[in-house]
């Protein structure tokens, strides 16, 4: 499904990348909810629990790593309608550790819009902290969005 132009269709868009999302089977093992604010933003919002800590007790760079990625990722996306990105690179850093509660992932487009498209995005605590910022880039595969389950309405 390629939505056609205009803001109608940008909104049928982003809605069949959340539907996307959802349909993935990795959110199953990582609760979170998406939601596409806008083209070249979106936000995931999760809560992290004691099964995703560390030794130590606070949450695992798997988490910063997933949620940083998605929601830069699915920021980048909203610029494609036709194709599924694929991360090419990934650079993270680590702010603050956080012991628990709600996070919210902040995606931002920056760059690009060919075949190799740049976003950003930070975690933000339930304190307002920044926990955790990133830089991906992401290039455009071959994979039709209107292959993927989810993004059809399937």
């Amino acid at each position: 499904m390629t939505p056609p132009d205009g803001l109608a269709g940008a909104a049928l868009h982003y809605r069949a990348l959340e539907r996307l999302y959802v349909a993935a089977p990795v959110n199953r093992l990582f609760p979170s909810r998406l939601e596409i604010v806008g083209e070249g933003r979106s936000r995931l919002t999760f809560t992290v629990e004691p099964e995703v800590f560390h030794a130590a007790g606070a949450a695992h760079g798997t988490i910063y790593f997933k949620m940083l990625d998605d929601a830069a990722f699915y920021a980048a996306n909203t610029l494609v309608t036709d194709r599924f990105l694929l991360t090419t690179s990934f650079n993270l850093h680590f702010t603050k550790p956080v012991r628990g509660g709600d996070v919210v992932a902040e995606g931002r487009w920056i760059s690009g819009r060919k075949r190799v498209l740049v976003g950003e995005s930070r975690l933000i605590d339930a304190e307002g902290d920044e926990i955790g910022r990133g830089t991906g880039t992401f290039m455009r595969s071959r994979i039709a969005l209107s292959s993927l389950p989810g993004y059809a309405g399937t």
